[in-house]
């Protein structure tokens, strides 16, 4: 990579820090600046009876393995609230290991099979590695495809990141 390249990432990263500075600086206590996935969300949950608004995201781009993902959800806030949260733990805890992160990042980037993710440090046997790729299975991290390969599923690579992004200071 050329010097004139890695110039050119330093500055795209440290435009997207400001970005993510400003938006928190924004969404703290202040009215929305009229961005547009403002704007659509208001114009999606404007004809509810009961508008409370709601949360919505979407991602596009392609994985270090190729992969090209494209995908948006959106929930109402009332039906956020409403949901048993309880059910959302074993999820949320799923994530709490950096064992498992530093899987999901490898599958992320094209390692599929235990084999390929013995070789991860610190992953441990590949007992330790099995029993964390069924955690990941069992609360929708990761599914089989194959001939002992894993994958993110599609619908939940962009909640996947996400939840990274949100988790980042």
């Amino acid at each position: 990579m050329s010097v004139e390249d890695r110039l050119a990432k330093l500055e795209r990263r440290r435009a997207a820090k400001d970005l993510v500075r400003d938006g928190n600086r924004q969404a703290i206590g202040s009215a929305p600046q009229g961005g547009w996935a403002l704007r659509r969300l208001h114009q999606e949950f404007a004809d509810a009876d009961e508008n409370n608004g709601g949360v919505m995201f979407a991602g596009s781009g392609r994985l270090p393995s190729a992969e090209q993902f494209d995908w948006q959800v959106q929930f109402g806030t009332d039906d956020i609230v409403a949901y048993d949260w309880d059910d959302a733990a074993e999820c949320l805890a799923a994530l709490g290991s950096p064992v498992r992160l530093r899987i999901l990042r490898e599958i992320l980037r094209g390692s599929r099979t235990a084999a390929e993710l013995t070789d991860l440090d610190e992953a441990g046997s590949s007992g330790q590695i099995y029993h964390h790729l069924r955690q990941l299975a069992a609360t929708g991290w990761l599914h089989t495809v194959g001939n002992g390969r894993f994958e993110v599923p599609p619908n939940r690579v962009v909640a996947l990141l996400v939840a990274l992004a949100t988790a980042r200071r």
